[in-house]
């Protein structure tokens, strides 16, 4: 069994290593014990001192250096405490950089870890994109699960506050798992932002596996998450990032897919804590697998402890799966 799990570790820092946050991280990761680790909100100083030379003119090319050293450092420290590993293998077979992602214009990370003695990586199957294709970076790498193809993860943030690019997002983020005739093993794993299209049947009628969070909701940030025809009135959750990854079966969401009984990710910090929340319990942290891993999902929580509250306004999700019930989807000829 191959365990994989999910965090948007809420704007982490290296300021924050080794403070009590730090561990309360640290101690959620380890409680889990995932073999893969998606991770979200790695976070460094967009403007520091140092990237201007003696008449204030900012380098790019160094701020962007800067930026990407001080995120592969808090990774690295972080995959070191809980076990993991983030460094890469070339096509060639030498070591690479760190499995991260962001945005060109703001130091935003997504990364994904990874346990090297269960399921190393595959020599040249990273890759990071950047804008204009997501508004955070989105973090892909191939790993060695045992299966007949490697298993392609993706971490991925949906942007915050733009129904309509995170359908965008989720059509380039189909291309990544897409191969002709079929759909590459493989599972994307974030902070979606947006409420799952998913839907499960019980007593033979068909419902959503979210039920509509919005509906008594009254405040000024509707329009980040609503279908904007509904907005004061019934005020429906925009669902189409997901619709579109899970029509005809593409992909499922694990959580639904396997009928977890429904369990929040978001809403257990109160306004005040860290960014004020109007929004209440949600399922925005979601595992979503491709038609050949679809069978082999074969269990998913959502991980609460002390310290998971401690750690992040988002829970981990935790999702295992058993590798030899990965299928081949073949070509089309």
């Amino acid at each position: 069994m191959i365990r994989l799990a999910n965090l948007n570790a809420y704007k982490l820092h290296p300021d924050d290593v080794d403070t009590p946050g730090w561990q309360a991280r640290v101690t959620a990761i380890r409680e889990v014990a995932p073999d893969i680790l998606c991770l979200q909100e790695i976070v460094v100083d967009e403007n520091a001192p140092e990237d201007a030379d003696e008449d204030g003119i900012v380098d790019e090319a160094k701020r962007l250096r800067r930026w990407d050293t001080q995120a592969a450092g808090v990774i690295t420290r972080l995959a070191q405490d809980c076990g993991l590993t983030a460094t890469t293998i070339r096509t060639g077979g030498s070591t690479g950089p760190v499995a991260m992602a962001r945005n060109a214009h703001r130091p935003w990370y997504t990364t994904t870890l990874w346990n090297t003695a269960k399921v190393p990586a595959v020599p040249g199957g990273f890759r990071p994109y950047g804008s204009p294709d997501y508004w955070h970076g989105c973090t892909t790498i191939q790993l060695d699960v045992g299966a007949q193809d490697p298993l392609l993860v993706v971490s991925y943030h949906g942007d915050p506050f733009r129904p309509d690019f995170r359908a965008n997002e989720a059509r380039r983020l189909k291309g990544a798992f897409r191969r002709t005739g079929g759909a590459k093993p493989g599972v994307a794993l974030g902070d979606f932002n947006s409420i799952s299209a998913a839907t499960i049947t019980v007593a033979g009628v068909e419902r959503p596996y979210d039920e509509e969070p919005y509906t008594d909701q009254d405040h000024d940030d509707l329009e980040y998450q609503c279908v904007p025809e509904t907005i004061g009135d019934t005020n429906l959750a925009d669902r189409r990032a997901t619709a579109m990854l899970l029509r005809r079966g593409f992909m499922v969401d694990a959580a639904a897919h396997l009928g977890a009984p429904w369990q929040p990710t978001v809403g257990h910090w109160e306004d005040g804590k860290g960014d004020p929340d109007p929004w209440g319990r949600r399922r925005i942290d979601l595992a979503l697998a491709t038609r050949p891993v679809a069978p082999a999902l074969v269990g998913y929580h959502t991980h609460r402890s002390p310290a998971a509250e401690a750690a992040s306004d988002h829970l981990l999700i935790v999702v295992n799966i058993d590798p030899s019930k990965i299928h081949h989807e073949a070509k089309e000829a």
